[in-house]
């Protein structure tokens, strides 16, 4: 019987070892998942098709530009870690603004190079640089607007630029405890590579922040939204859109009336 016990141990131990090595060997395909432009919205969209070149990679998006300044904000989007930013086209109409940038990540739609957390961080501050430097956009004008793993470039960007308001679409306070609450038994905070530690700047950041989150969401549950925002460092409004999950906290009208009533607040600044 203790040698039975003892095999079961060993086949145990090498199947834990064996999927610990897959998985951090996989966790960039997990995280980052490109998905390309559909045919139609490169064609449709095309003459507000902008191609931004950062160290010799050409990551490309969609600038929609009209007015911009106080009470007419630029919404600057990051996507989730499967989402094509042109889908979001559709409710372009549904916002309070009219000036939008949303560029795809490295990999993604016609972007060039591979994903990473390092690159998406900094291709998302060189792009908002850009945007001031050659468009002339008042920094004080510009909401940053992320969505899932893209709440964390968002916050980053808030970190280390002065930026006019966030928005955060299902956030997290950082991707090492969303990956623990799916993957319990591994040893995650010392495998993962890519961790999006939110938590870690948001003290620093005295910008205001709207945090939506939905009721039902089973991939980054409303429990790591709000430690984030335990520790925000500037004014913060918080709504839980009930009935909704990860994927369709945007179909709810209370979703875009908090949107909205933010984008026009006297107070975002």
């Amino acid at each position: 019987m203790t040698k039975m016990i003892l095999e079961t141990i060993k086949i145990l131990v090498v199947f834990f070892v064996g999927a610990t090595l897959l998985l951090y060997l996989l966790q960039g395909r997990m995280i980052f998942i490109p998905q390309p432009t559909a045919p139609q919205n490169q064609s449709r969209y095309a003459e507000s098709e902008v191609r931004i070149d950062h160290g010799g990679v050409t990551l490309t998006g969609w600038f929609f530009k009209n007015e911009i300044g106080p009470g007419h904000p630029l919404v600057v989007y990051y996507g989730g870690n499967a989402e094509d930013v042109s889908l979001n086209f559709a409710d372009l109409g549904r916002f309070n603004a009219r000036s939008f940038l949303f560029m795809n990540y490295r990999g993604y739609g016609g972007s060039d190079g591979k994903p990473s957390e390092k690159a998406l961080l900094s291709d998302a501050l060189f792009v908002i640089d850009h945007m001031v430097a050659t468009e002339g956009v008042d920094p004080a004008h510009i909401v940053v607007m992320g969505r899932s793993l893209g709440s964390g470039v968002a916050v980053h960007v808030a970190a280390k630029r002065r930026v006019g308001g966030v928005i955060l679409v299902t956030p997290f306070d950082s991707l090492v405890n969303v990956a623990r609450s799916h993957y319990p038994i591994f040893p995650v905070g010392l495998m993962l590579k890519h961790r999006f530690d939110s938590a870690a700047l948001a003290p620093g950041i005295t910008t205001s922040a709207l945090f939506l989150t939905a009721s039902n969401d089973q991939v980054v549950p409303v429990r790591f939204a709000q430690k984030l925002a335990s520790v925000w460092g500037g004014p913060l409004t918080a709504v839980t859109v009930e009935g909704t999950d990860h994927n369709s906290v945007e179909t709810s009208p209370v979703y875009w009336d908090a949107v909205n009533a933010y984008l026009s607040s006297d107070r975002r600044q």
